[in-house]
């Protein structure tokens, strides 16, 4: 299945792209999302979990950055993973840009999702895939707003940036907040509150 999503950045393109390109700075801002390895400046191992309608879903699997073309702000994503449980898997590329929007920034998002085995039933609802898309986006938006008006851009630590063998920092580990974004993403694809385990 195919979608689209998008999202503003209060930044020019040319420093959207640098703080969008730089992974270790913007995995924490991915509801449910942790790093877990750089390989090389392309290549990623991460985590993700996921609620589609009442079932969670944990994926492990790898991200690769392809066609990154500086001069147009623009690059692929490939991402791969597996649920947890051996419930299936899931498949997805998507194409971003970033353009000029008013004085900032707009991210455009194009996903080609392909899921297989169990998870296929559960996230057979087109539209709650697209739902549930759109809500870890915003909260992705939201996230990574919130950082840029405490560190802007320029000023991140550079110090490990590049160096696949450096320890990963601390904020690209699971955080409290992501737990409180996963539970209001159940509540606003669900309608309903509870714990969301």
């Amino acid at each position: 299945m195919e979608f689209d999503n998008s999202f503003d950045v209060p930044l020019a393109p040319p420093d959207a792209w640098t703080v969008l390109m730089d992974i270790r700075r913007i995995a924490p801002c991915m509801p449910g999302a942790a790093l877990t390895e750089i390989i090389d400046p392309q290549n990623f191992r991460g985590k993700i979990a996921v609620r589609l309608g009442p079932v969670a879903l944990a994926f492990a699997g790898k991200v690769a950055f392809e066609n990154v073309d500086e001069a147009n702000h623009s690059a692929k994503v490939k991402a791969q993973g597996s649920d947890d449980k051996g419930r299936g898997a899931a498949n997805a590329t998507a194409t971003f840009r970033i353009e000029p929007s008013g004085g900032g920034s707009r991210v455009l998002i194009h996903t080609d999702l392909m899921l297989s085995g169990a998870v296929a039933q559960y996230g057979r609802g087109v539209g709650m895939i697209q739902a549930t898309a759109a809500q870890i986006i915003g909260q992705f938006a939201a996230n990574l707003r919130k950082q840029l008006e405490q560190q802007p851009a320029g000023t991140a630590d550079a110090s490990n940036q590049g160096d696949p063998a450096a320890p990963l920092p601390e904020a690209a580990k699971p955080i409290g907040g992501i737990s409180l974004g996963a539970k209001v993403l159940w509540q606003q694809v669900t309608g309903r509150s509870g714990d969301k385990s």
